[in-house]
């Protein structure tokens, strides 16, 4: 088999894979402390708890899905340069990812005992001191069982809100939803973790929850 097939067909478990990410339910770890006064039209401002994000595009998109579900909720947003009742500080990010391998069992042997299929002085050694590794070997032989291993990323992604009232300062609301992907890019990650926020918003106080939100071909 040519070499370019061989690696195709390595790599074809960790694309599908990566694939399933964007498929796949999206699942968070919602935390909820509250004491909000019942929605009567009081409005609201949003900020960013970084100051670097102040006035950027990225932030003003994802305060958009705030504002939009606080309006759902009966909160206004404040018109103008009147003062806000309620300040919203909203805050998100994504860590550097965490390696992860896993080890199971390889197919058995595809063309006998000297073609591609794991054994043999010329074959497939999946997962011998790297995720993929192909070669010459002449010690290795193994009829009926090979290690494969799969080498991905994990990454960790929070957004958090807390609502203060603008008069003293006092916290009303705090809330943070973390999640686990196979991907970074926050513009999938902050929407789903703004609508796991959001939901049965304001929760119970104190209360942890796993939310799921469905793919967005699930969701219609």
């Amino acid at each position: 088999m040519p070499i370019v097939r061989k690696i195709l067909a390595a790599a074809a478990p960790l694309a599908l894979l990566a694939a399933s990410a964007c498929t796949q339910p999206f699942e968070a770890n919602v935390q909820r402390f509250q004491a909000l006064p019942v929605p009567e039209g009081q409005s609201f401002a949003i900020q960013p708890v970084d100051v670097r994000n102040e006035g950027g595009l990225e932030f003003a998109q994802y305060a958009t899905l705030v504002s939009q579900r606080l309006a759902a909720y009966g909160y206004r947003p404040v018109e103008g340069g009147a003062k806000p009742e309620l300040i919203v500080r909203f805050d998100y990010g994504v860590d550097k990812g965490t390696p992860k391998t896993v080890s199971r069992p390889a197919p058995g042997p595809a063309f006998g005992p000297w073609g591609y299929g794991g054994f043999g002085h010329y074959g497939r050694r999946w997962g011998y001191g790297s995720a993929f590794y192909y070669g010459w070997d002449p010690f290795f032989y193994d009829p009926w069982y090979s290690q494969q291993i799969d080498t991905y990323t994990v990454y960790t992604s929070h957004a958090e809100m807390v609502i203060e009232r603008s008069a003293d300062g006092k916290h009303v609301f705090e809330g943070k939803a973390k999640a686990r992907s196979l991907d970074d890019a926050l513009p999938r990650l902050v929407p789903n973790l703004v609508e796991a926020l959001f939901t049965n918003f304001p929760g119970q106080s104190g209360e942890e929850v796993k939310i799921t939100i469905a793919p967005p071909d699930k969701k219609r």
